[in-house]
């Protein structure tokens, strides 16, 4: 969660300049960075040797300014003393940002901003996508979540911090951030082209499905996503609804408000929503609003994108609520963090507790569960891992690449038979594509050229958002049918 200035709001920040945030008291007033070198230090109570600690401190740094060959600037100097603290914690969701960056993660506040719209973390030293928006340009890129980014423009992340590899992937609208990926199950590193935009902030979407089912997708939770979703709710129940699924797949956090916020409305029984513990052991409980149940069944849609605050809320739905997941098992990030502006303007975020499901639980994936298990298991088919190809020169017989693999699994999903999915450029293969091209009024060469590949791109977002072919939501909805009256 992030703290916006000095407020005592509590927030949770979601964008792709880093993992979801989590918090539950905000800081007071602000404090000098420099204050700590030359001034007093605070009494450390745990006798850790912290004014020795600051002397050595004060002593590298007169060193430095003192007989370093070069002149040296002394924010340069304190900003990387922070940083070095800072990232000797491991600990990636502890990070120290300087004015520039810090000016920029506030930007994503606003109700848009400009990047790839993805979420990211850090991951064995990789930064890793845990989720990337809907619709944005990296899902329609086909990036996925687990994907692990190594070089942007030919730049390698390595050795970066966090917030230094995310300002290589952000940048203005228009412009291209040529990505090298790894993919879990891949042997060939992916080459992804993803052209930065304008990442709107719109993150409720509901409508009715066959037989009286509703269908509320939660992208993020941000400022008007609690509202949002209140009304859609009382629309699809002026309807006549007759049972709900919530999808919270590919969601990877937001503003702790708004989960709360809705889950206060969907949990009955005033039962608990979530806790957190900090490291003295010290417990605060967060709980319901309301009093009876819905009077029709939810199910829940969850997925290995689902981080954070919609960890909470499907959480919350499953142990007080008693309400069916279904899916596959969720990002795991059950850590609380605290952020805070320094007055000039760099700001400090730094894990300070725990977050706990309502039965105490801790889904973290380091040393907890490693995320919500579903209660029905639910896979996508093989194309959803698929990355739509644009390659820089047409796919075409005889070829075998990581492209054409992912360019079979997809003509597969759309029901043109390529034959194999080795990624093994066939005779079938050129078949299914020259069968797509037909279909689609486009030249029909069998090669997939760029026209051919950003057509392909098009309609294979539409198969991932058509709800009869969406697997996963026809388990849900099965599940559904079952448990109404």
């Amino acid at each position: 969660m992030y703290i916006r200035g000095r407020t005592a709001a509590i927030l949770i920040v979601f964008s792709v300049l880093c993992s979801s945030l989590l918090t539950a008291a905000a800081f007071g007033a602000s404090e000098s960075i420099a204050s700590i070198l030359p001034g007093s230090v605070p009494a450390s109570n745990s006798g850790d040797g912290l004014e020795d600690g600051l002397q050595k401190l004060q002593r590298a740094y007169r060193m430095i300014k003192q007989e370093y060959i070069q002149d040296v600037n002394d924010q340069k100097l304190i900003d990387g003393a922070i940083s070095g603290m800072v990232e000797a914690l491991d600990d990636p969701y502890s990070v120290y940002m300087d004015q520039e960056t810090a000016k920029q993660f506030h930007s994503t506040l606003e109700s848009s901003f400009e990047g790839i719209g993805a979420e990211v973390t850090m991951k064995n030293g990789r930064v890793t996508i845990v989720s990337p928006f809907k619709g944005s340009p990296a899902e329609k890129a086909g990036l996925r979540p687990e994907d692990q980014v190594i070089k942007v423009n030919g730049v390698s992340l390595e050795g970066m911090t966090l917030n230094e590899a995310v300002m290589k992937i952000r940048g203005p609208k228009g412009t291209k951030a040529k990505l090298e990926v790894v993919r879990p199950g891949h042997s060939e590193i992916l080459h992804i082209t993803v052209t930065r935009d304008e990442i709107p902030i719109e993150t409720v979407d509901a409508q009715m499905l066959k037989g009286g089912i509703g269908k509320i997708e939660i992208s993020q939770f941000a400022e008007d996503t609690a509202k949002d979703f209140a009304d859609a709710l009382e629309k699809l129940e002026g309807q006549g609804m007759k049972g709900l699924v919530i999808d919270l797949r590919g969601n990877p956090g937001g503003l702790l408000p708004a989960v709360l916020e809705i889950a206060e409305d969907l949990v009955p029984g005033e039962k608990p929503i979530m806790f957190t513990e900090d490291k003295r052991g010290q417990r605060v409980e967060y709980k319901s609003k309301l009093k009876e149940p819905k009077p029709y069944p939810i199910v829940v849609l969850i997925d290995k994108g689902s981080a954070s605050a919609s960890e909470i809320l499907a959480a919350a739905l499953k142990e007080s609520g008693g309400y069916t997941l279904v899916g596959q098992t969720t990002f795991g990030k059950g850590t609380v963090q605290t952020a805070k502006d320094f007055d000039d303007g760099s700001n400090l975020k730094l894990t300070m507790a725990k977050w706990l499901t309502p039965k105490g639980i801790w889904i973290d994936q380091k040393g907890g569960t490693k995320g919500i298990k579903p209660d029905v298991t639910a896979k996508p088919p093989a194309y959803a891992r698929a990355t739509p190809p644009m390659p820089d020169k047409p796919l075409k017989r005889d070829m075998a690449s990581t492209e054409v693999r992912n360019l079979q699994l997809i003509l597969d999903g759309m029901g043109y038979p390529p034959g194999r999915t080795d990624g093994y450029f066939s005779e079938q293969t050129e078949l299914a594509v020259k069968a797509f091209q037909k279909t689609r009024k486009l030249p029909v060469s069998g090669q997939v050229d760029q026209k051919t590949a950003l057509k392909l791109q098009e309609e294979f977002l539409k198969l991932l958002r058509d709800p009869e072919s969406d697997i996963q939501l026809q388990v849900a909805i099965d599940v559904l049918k079952k448990q109404m009256k």
